[in-house]
């Protein structure tokens, strides 16, 4: 996939309706400074097109970017940030359940996790949630090259087991700094665009 053109077009909050769309949709996931928002500029090459911050829990909304006019990267709001109040977690969780639900467009769901660390109780719960909502989840191992190569090998296993993935779903090694796995995510991206229920979007 080329990507010739990207625009923010829909932004909602938490009380909002989710909007129906009219190109398959493509959700990431993920807890507070996982690296999401580098992840989405790495893959658009946009330096700061989706907002970086250094105080986790900054995405609060979720926002729908359009490419090439012909699907939507949904990003979700990061979970998991404990310096919110419990109220205000448990509203972004139910916003993030209701989209995985309700949405009439969503094809696939990236879910990233930092590579540094063993999943968290909040990862294991949204890979749940993913499944239940019916959607095989990709899992995006982030801050790649924080690890050596024998670091990376010990802990791509580890995130298996704890997610309790299967065979068919796919781990992908990604850094926001050398772009290594980006290839991989824009081949998944086509792969959604060239299904026939996408295709009579």
């Amino acid at each position: 996939m080329v990507i010739k053109k990207v625009n923010l077009d829909i932004v909602i909050g938490i009380t909002s309706r989710l909007p129906e769309t009219d190109k398959p949709e493509i959700a990431f996931a993920g807890r507070s400074n996982v690296g999401k928002s580098s992840l989405l500029n790495a893959l658009i090459q946009r330096k700061n097109y989706a907002r970086t911050s250094s105080q986790p829990g900054k995405t609060q909304t979720i926002n729908y970017y359009s490419l090439n006019d012909s699907l939507y990267l949904v990003d979700l709001p990061g979970y998991g940030y404990a310096k919110v109040s419990e109220e205000t977690r448990a509203k972004w969780g139910k916003m993030i359940e209701k989209y995985l639900r309700q949405s009439q467009m969503l094809k696939q769901v990236f879910l990233l996790v930092d590579m540094r660390h063993e999943p968290t109780a909040n990862d294991v719960q949204m890979i749940g949630w993913i499944r239940e909502s019916g959607f095989t989840p990709v899992v995006i191992a982030t801050k790649k090259d924080k690890l050596s190569r024998n670091e990376q090998n010990k802990m791509l296993p580890v995130i298996r087991k704890k997610l309790q993935m299967t065979k068919e779903e796919r781990l992908i090694p990604f850094s926001a700094e050398t772009k290594e796995g980006r290839e991989e995510i824009l081949v998944i991206l086509d792969e959604v665009l060239q299904k026939p229920e996408a295709q009579d979007a």
